[in-house]
């Protein structure tokens, strides 16, 4: 929840609240019919925000992740080739699921995990 949507809640309940105690403080013998009206009025618009603040709705917005590879200085670019078939494969038969490099052979349509093998 947003901090304005908290807000307009706490404000509108502050606005009810004193409506209502504007209303029930001038029933009494030195109320007045100016102090009815506007508690009315107040309370309704305590009642406005909270309706306002409920239906408002905020959107997700949409989400791209994208993943720097930083390499060191000295690498040496292997070619990758498919495990089942042995077809090349190219960068852009590498996708992100579920956090993990996954392949998809375009000759075989052979689905895999990408996995590092250690380096020493």
């Amino acid at each position: 929840m947003r901090a304005g949507k908290i807000i307009a809640y706490i404000a509108g309940s502050i606005l009810v609240l004193f409506g209502v105690l504007l209303v029930l403080g001038s029933t009494g013998d030195q109320g007045s019919v100016g102090w009815i009206v506007f508690g009315i009025i107040i309370g309704v618009v305590g009642l406005v925000m909270i309706f306002l603040a409920s239906r408002t709705s905020s959107k997700p917005a949409d989400k791209n992740v994208t993943l720097n590879i930083d390499l060191p200085g000295n690498v040496n670019m292997d070619t990758l080739s498919c495990q089942a078939c042995g077809g090349p494969l190219k960068p852009e038969d590498i996708t992100m699921v579920a956090g993990a490099p996954v392949v998809t052979c375009p000759w075989c349509h052979t689905t895999y995990q990408l996995t590092e093998e250690p380096k020493w």
